[in-house]
């Protein structure tokens, strides 16, 4: 990136950063125990990242919702969290997070592999549509962030991660020395394992929801990686290592320095 082009977006984030006060910041911050550990450096490298996200996506509200400037900012840094040391690039291709006031219900035309065809009409609290926007639950957004596993935001963010590989598949994207072999390996074992305890209606230390597909394993499990990392971690240590290749984080480290 050129001088000018750095020089102009920095004035374009600057322009974005007075529509929010010191105490704005402050208050999105105590919203998101997740956060914790950063050092000063990284912390401010997360809300540039989270102004540039809030410059480039719209966040339009639906059915009455009316998110003050805390409350975006809590979209915003927890959004900016997966592709921090990625880049927001990462997101590229979209452009808008539509956010309603409780879960959704959108209608669409399904065909399965016998070639029937039926309207689904199932509530979900976030979805992520290929080269569209994410929608996301307020309510969802708001029971994440604490550390309990549970963060619809940085789901729906990490399909869109995936897709930028094509259709959501659990495989983003690799990074050069990265194996594919391996992440195939790893995270099919796993899912492997989990698919089986739900099937054998065990109880499961991640969200059983996790074994719908492969996809929804990775989402699932980046949840987990960013929310709650020692459990993760416990739970399918080889998964960690990949999202920590991959996300170039280490989360459990982060939060264990703040504990």
């Amino acid at each position: 990136m050129g001088a000018l082009s750095q020089w102009w977006r920095a004035r374009r984030i600057e322009r974005v950063s007075r529509m929010f006060s010191t105490r704005d910041w402050e208050s999105a911050w105590e919203a998101l125990p997740l956060l914790a550990g950063f050092d000063p450096e990284t912390a401010e490298r997360l809300e540039t990242l989270a102004l540039e996200f809030l410059r480039t996506k719209r966040i339009e509200c639906a059915q009455g919702v009316a998110l003050t400037a805390t409350e975006r900012l809590r979209i915003a840094l927890q959004a900016a969290l997966p592709v921090l040391e990625l880049g927001l690039d990462w997101y590229r291709g979209w452009y808008a997070v539509i956010v309603y006031p409780e879960e959704f219900v959108p209608e669409r035309e399904v065909m399965g592999d016998d070639g029937v065809v039926w309207i689904e009409q199932e509530a979900k609290s976030g979805e992520s549509w290929e080269q569209g926007p994410v929608i996301l639950s307020w309510a969802d957004v708001v029971a994440g962030g604490r550390g309990e596993g549970y963060n619809v935001v940085i789901h729906e963010l990490a399909h869109k991660l995936d897709m930028r590989a094509g259709a959501p598949n659990g495989c983003p994207p690799l990074h050069p020395g990265m194996s594919s072999a391996d992440w195939q390996r790893d995270l099919a074992a796993a899912y492997a394992d989990l698919c089986t305890r739900v099937e054998a209606d065990e109880e499961t230390a991640i969200d059983p929801y996790a074994s719908e597909s492969p996809a929804e394993f990775f989402a699932v499990t980046s949840e987990y990686f960013f929310e709650w990392p020692e459990l993760l971690i416990e739970t399918y240590p080889a998964v960690y290592a990949q999202l920590r290749a991959f996300y170039r984080q280490h989360p459990l480290a982060r939060l264990a320095a703040d504990a």
